[in-house]
């Protein structure tokens, strides 16, 4: 219920991502220094240290650095396609997770998830035809799913060696010290990249108080309980929220065309028997041992 939860709430973050005027960079690193302030506040109050062992510093930190990366490609495909292309690119990412995940825990790979993957990469092709104008969006997308997949693996192993707050802190901090080092170096830190209109602060501040805080740190905190493939599979429902939420509030249903969403109903129908077919292996399993 509570990763539910997190996942309509995520649902909610492209719209923010199409709202805000700044680009995808302004959009990161406002987000990212606001998430991290209100996590140590949070810190503070609930009275947690934040004293960790060097080899998990770095390891939090290179975390971060994938899910630096991870909000670059995603709101980065938002700005150059539209909420719906980016939302069906990012569904691939359980593919990505049904090859990752058994890799990293070392156990086999079930084929149906692999096959099922493909399905969901060969629906991307047919609306990749269908859409060619948003070919970077799709791109970028699945990008961001990879990345996406890569940081729900490794917190799925981090997760039990700290608390989830001192862990998104962490992993928060090195992701706004990576970016703005490369802000730095590449000289985008001018008075213009800390100007935001209305829109924009509005939209970074719900984007990072709401959908970011919160979320982040269940996230982190239910890796420690659910695989995650499951985490994965479950968040592939924010590609129906997104979609959901940006055909009511910017009408993308009519800027996409009607054969884009019979490329949806396939992704939808390969991600609910997936789970389906998971549930059945599992149970067929725990007789087999009984």
């Amino acid at each position: 219920m509570l990763l539910h939860l997190v996942v309509f709430i995520w649902g909610f973050s492209p719209i923010l991502g199409r709202y805000i005027t700044a680009d995808a960079w302004q959009l990161v690193w406002f987000r990212i220094l606001i998430t991290l302030v209100v996590m140590y506040g949070y810190l503070k109050v609930t009275g947690q240290g934040l004293k960790i062992e060097r080899k998990l510093f770095w390891q939090l930190s290179g975390v971060g650095i994938i899910i630096m990366a991870h909000w670059l490609a995603f709101y980065g495909a938002i700005k150059v396609s539209n909420i719906s292309v980016t939302m069906v690119a990012f569904s691939t990412g359980t593919l990505f997770s049904s090859v990752i995940e058994p890799i990293v825990y070392k156990r086999k790979i079930r084929s149906y998830e692999v096959v099922i993957g493909l399905v969901i990469i060969a629906a991307i092709g047919m609306i990749f035809s269908i859409e060619t104008e948003y070919w970077k969006g799709i791109v970028l997308g699945i990008v961001a799913a990879f990345l996406s997949s890569l940081f729900g693996v490794f917190n799925g192993i981090l997760s039990s060696k700290e608390k989830a707050g001192v862990i998104s802190f962490y992993e928060i901090a090195a992701a706004l010290g990576g970016l703005s080092i490369y802000l730095a170096l590449n000289g985008s830190f001018t008075p213009t990249f800390f100007t935001l209109d209305t829109p924009s602060v509005i939209g970074v501040l719900l984007l990072s108080l709401v959908c970011t805080v919160f979320p982040f740190i269940q996230t982190v905190d239910l890796a420690k309980h659910i695989s995650p493939y499951t985490i994965v599979l479950t968040v592939n429902l924010e590609t129906v929220y997104g979609i959901i939420w940006a055909i009511i509030f910017f009408n993308e249903n009519k800027e996409v065309k009607p054969s884009f969403y019979i490329g949806v109903l396939i992704i939808l129908v390969a991600i609910f028997l997936n789970s389906y077919l998971k549930r059945f292996s599992q149970k067929w399993q725990d007789r087999k041992n009984q």
